[in-house]
């Protein structure tokens, strides 16, 4: 394809090194521009489940990710500050792997392609336009209904897990728990702070490890943080939104931000870089206009979202009400029938 048109991807995240490994696949000229560099650590719940993982066997993708260290997910529980649920089988396994090794290897891949990747470069944004495509994550938010969202996120050592995957809700937010490789675990919340809340009033590890007496706090209390795996992102808008209603070809994050709660987030980023290299590609060889391939991805990717956002967001709002979160842990501990039917419908 050597006269085929070439494409730049501003942001080296999942979707934009996923988007830009499919079309070196098909012989497109790719630039992506990454504002940082590789390895890093990312604020990530660093666990894939869902379409995402059928999305990377057909990228050739999947085998590149279990020699980065990727290790399977059986089984999860659900916690709250005084109830729990026994380990259940998930209903369809998943993967854990740690975004410092997922970048870098999706890097070096898109690399090896001859994918054009320019680390530390900011890219103008007055530039924005036809061959153009935005990956550059979420959208920036200063305060939800009188609140802020924040993500913090570390890896812990000599914490004894009870599920390969705990989740831990609390009337501040949720922390999610996943092993990774090397006996060590991914520690990841979403907390929500008042505006008018001293911003002193807690450190990083006291979100964390949630209230004094919690199942979460017995899990942390004696952990070994690595602080140097430690990061933490402000500003998160959690609102679903439509890729047809951006002027810009969007992938992953930049389209819209599925509620952590879910796990669905790191799908999603492949999953919408999947559907948009067909219609890319097409462009790149003059087949169709620019505002068609745009056309095409927004509809294949809200078609594709549509469903499982406006279940997370009933979800999400379901377990941040602290009086309905021993009920609800209550009543997946009885039956499989809630937890299950969450899970599928938000992936």
């Amino acid at each position: 394809m050597a006269d085929a048109k070439p494409i730049t991807i501003v942001g080296g995240g999942l979707a934009g090194l996923t988007l830009g490994i499919g079309l070196r696949q098909r012989g497109v000229p790719v630039t992506i521009h990454e504002a940082g560099n590789y390895p890093r650590h990312r604020v990530c719940g660093e666990f894939i489940s869902g379409r995402g993982q059928a999305t990377l066997v057909r990228l050739g993708l999947a085998e590149l990710l279990e020699r980065a260290g990727a290790v399977g997910a059986q089984t999860t529980a659900f916690f709250s500050a005084t109830k729990s649920t026994p380990p259940r089988p998930l209903p369809s396994p998943a993967m854990c792997l740690s975004r410092f090794k997922l970048d870098a290897a999706l890097a070096k891949n898109f690399r090896e392609l001859g994918g054009e990747l320019l680390e530390g470069k900011r890219f103008p944004p007055e530039d924005f336009g036809e061959s153009v495509v935005r990956a550059t994550g979420r959208r920036a938010q200063a305060e939800q209904g009188g609140a802020r969202w924040f993500g913090l996120k570390v890896h812990a050592r000599k914490v004894a897990l009870t599920a390969d995957l705990e989740m831990h809700v609390s009337p501040r937010g949720y922390v999610g728990l996943c092993k990774i490789a090397g006996g060590g675990v991914n520690v990841c919340g979403l907390f929500r702070k008042r505006t008018d809340e001293n911003s002193e009033s807690k450190n990083w590890r006291e979100w964390l490890r949630g209230q004094i007496g919690s199942p979460l706090n017995h899990r942390l209390v004696s952990a070994e943080f690595d602080e140097n795996s430690f990061c933490a992102v402000a500003g998160l808008s959690l609102r679903p939104q439509q890729a047809a209603s951006r002027a810009e070809i969007c992938v992953g994050d930049a389209i819209t931000m599925i509620p952590p709660v879910t796990g669905n987030g790191m799908s999603m980023a492949f999953e919408s870089a999947e559907l948009a290299v067909a219609p890319l590609a097409a462009w790149s060889r003059d087949e169709i206009s620019w505002e068609e391939a745009r056309g095409k991805i927004a509809r294949d990717c809200d078609a594709a979202f549509a469903r499982r956002l406006a279940w997370a967001k009933w979800l999400q709002r379901l377990i941040l009400t602290p009086t309905l979160q021993n009920p609800l842990v209550a009543l997946a501990a009885r039956s499989d029938w809630f937890w299950r039917l969450a899970f599928e419908r938000t992936r």
